[in-house]
């Protein structure tokens, strides 16, 4: 079944939720919990629009869009929660931490240092996190 196929014979919710926990693991569904008692409307938009439309479309992959995202997010340089939650989504789809240090180190040239050192300081912290977690694992 194509991309394309899936998009027409499932809801954009149903769409959604299936690529949020494909791409992004529980660190998106924290998201999606954390928005529950104030916005749970929020958190059907989340899965609808950009994952249930956008992230679901043929034509990229789900690690060409992790690169996309990484990219944008630090270039914005306002958005460090979700960069870190796109960090985590990268290495979910098979970016590796050399690839992730390399489109944050890019990012220097089109956003500024200031905006690769917090990306670059963002990263750190998701690779220590995911080492520490695969540490304390059964």
């Amino acid at each position: 079944m194509t991309n394309h196929d899936r998009m027409t014979t499932t809801t954009r919710l149903e769409r959604g939720k299936r690529a949020l926990e494909e791409i992004d693991g529980q660190a998106g569904q924290h998201v999606i919990d954390a928005l529950a008692d104030i916005a749970p409307d929020f958190a059907t938009y989340l899965f609808e629009f950009p994952f249930g439309d956008i992230y679901s479309r043929p034509g990229l992959s789900l690690r060409d869009r992790e690169i996309a995202t990484i990219a944008a997010l630090t270039a914005m340089g306002t958005a460090q929660p979700q960069l870190k939650v796109h960090l985590e989504a990268g290495l979910n789809v098979g970016l590796s931490r050399e690839e992730i240090t390399e489109i944050l180190m890019q990012m220097a040239v089109y956003a500024g240092f200031p905006a690769a050192l917090n990306g670059l300081f963002a990263a750190k912290e998701v690779f220590a996190a995911r080492q520490d977690a695969a540490f304390s694992a059964p």
